[in-house]
């Protein structure tokens, strides 16, 4: 079963990108900085590849990326778990994330969530949302009925367990990169 979009949301969903990397241009080649644009117009998560040539960064951030990327299966599973263990009737009929295609396309952003934060991990750069995709994303949101509640506390435990997984000296490191989209997100109306 598909979604049936409206024509608004089909408008506003390529322009809600929540990712820019403008910011990093005095932080980062332009070659990194073409890595990190074309995993993201791709979707996708950076490559071992990709990650390999990322020279401004610590190799720490790039290993913990890696890791996160790597574990994001579990990861997503684990925040939807959560959504669901707090919200019991959130995909049944009659729900804000029923029908079940519904659903499924909120657990996708948190995955796309996930995989924004591993590029500013990879790039060492908290600085990695958009202000202007952020923006279109919350009209999208409120376009779709999407329960924002549900959303940020499926963001906080994608923190939660990504931050469980990893070593407890770059906890407090990490953080702050969550942080960042959880505080936007938590923005909208």
């Amino acid at each position: 079963m598909t979604l049936q979009l409206s024509e608004k949301a089909k408008e506003l969903i390529p322009k809600a990108r929540i990712v820019s990397f403008r910011a990093w241009e005095s932080s980062h080649s332009p070659a990194e900085i073409q890595l990190f644009q074309a995993a993201d117009d791709a979707g996708r998560y950076l490559t071992d590849e990709d990650l390999q040539q990322l020279h401004s960064s610590e190799p720490k951030s790039v290993s913990n990326a890696k890791f996160l990327r790597d574990s994001a299966a579990d990861i997503v599973s684990e925040a939807r778990e959560q959504v669901l263990a707090e919200y019991p009737n959130i995909s049944q009929p009659g729900g804000d994330l029923y029908p079940p295609a519904r659903a499924e396309a909120c657990w996708r952003d948190f995955w796309h969530f996930l995989r924004c934060i591993t590029y500013g991990i990879a790039g060492n750069t908290a600085e990695f949302t958009s202000d202007e995709g952020l923006h279109y994303m919350n009209l999208l949101y409120q376009e779709l009925g999407v329960p924002l509640p549900a959303m940020v506390l499926g963001l906080e435990g994608i923190k939660a367990a990504s931050l469980k997984r990893c070593d407890s000296g770059d906890r407090a490191k990490l953080a702050p990169y969550f942080d960042r989209l959880i505080e936007k997100l938590s923005q909208f109306s």
